[in-house]
């Protein structure tokens, strides 16, 4: 008899509308980088919210042409334009962030969130020709530190996010090119689509 309360009111806690959510977050995005590196931008978070208000993610992106190598080749008297046409540079990135978040309108249904992030991870560049006679790399230990919103409509929301990037670091990486491949600092905004259950 104990045994068959105790489900039914699991079961009442469960379906209860009113009851605190826990959700699970997948959130495709794409954006861009400024301020230190350039380009669009494009990843995707993973992550848990806890009624709400405090959780954590993981988040992965890449940016293709990170390193502006453009704007480089007119400073840089090692490159020509010439030489940019055939090197192939790109950033990637894995942050394992804590999320504190404000469920304002509730936590079912319709409601928005705004929220701040943090943590800890790393950023890679790579730079490489399109022949393979160089192939350059460089693995920074970084954190992250950045806020936004979200807003739902039942278990789909939209999100917009800004955060800042710093690599942990101070040494600096030169290739033959001249091309420096050390610290970073940049800002990334993005835009996706929340799936939530």
């Amino acid at each position: 008899m104990i045994k068959k309360w105790v489900m039914l009111a699991g079961l009442a806690v469960l379906l209860s509308p009113a009851a605190a959510r826990a959700d699970w977050l997948f959130t495709p995005h794409v954006g861009g980088s400024f301020g230190g590196g350039t380009g669009f931008t494009y990843g995707a978070s993973i992550g848990w919210m806890g009624a709400g208000t405090v959780g954590f993610e993981t988040e992965f992106a890449f940016t293709p042409g990170f390193l502006d190598l453009d704007n480089e080749a007119e400073v840089n008297p090692l490159l020509d334009a010439d030489d940019v046409d055939f090197i192939d540079d790109k950033a990637r990135s894995v942050m394992f962030n804590a999320v504190v978040g404000a469920p304002i309108g509730g936590t079912s249904g319709t409601g928005f969130r705004p929220y701040f992030s943090g943590g800890v991870g790393w950023v890679s560049a790579t730079v490489e020709s399109d022949e393979l006679l160089f192939d350059e790399s460089d693995n920074k230990f970084a954190f992250n530190l950045g806020g936004g919103a979200m807003t739902y409509f039942g278990n789909v929301g939209l999100r917009g996010d800004i955060r800042y990037y710093q690599t942990l670091s101070d040494q600096n990486t030169d290739n033959d090119l001249g091309i420096e491949l050390g610290d970073y600092d940049f800002w990334r905004a993005t835009v996706g689509v929340t799936f939530r259950w």
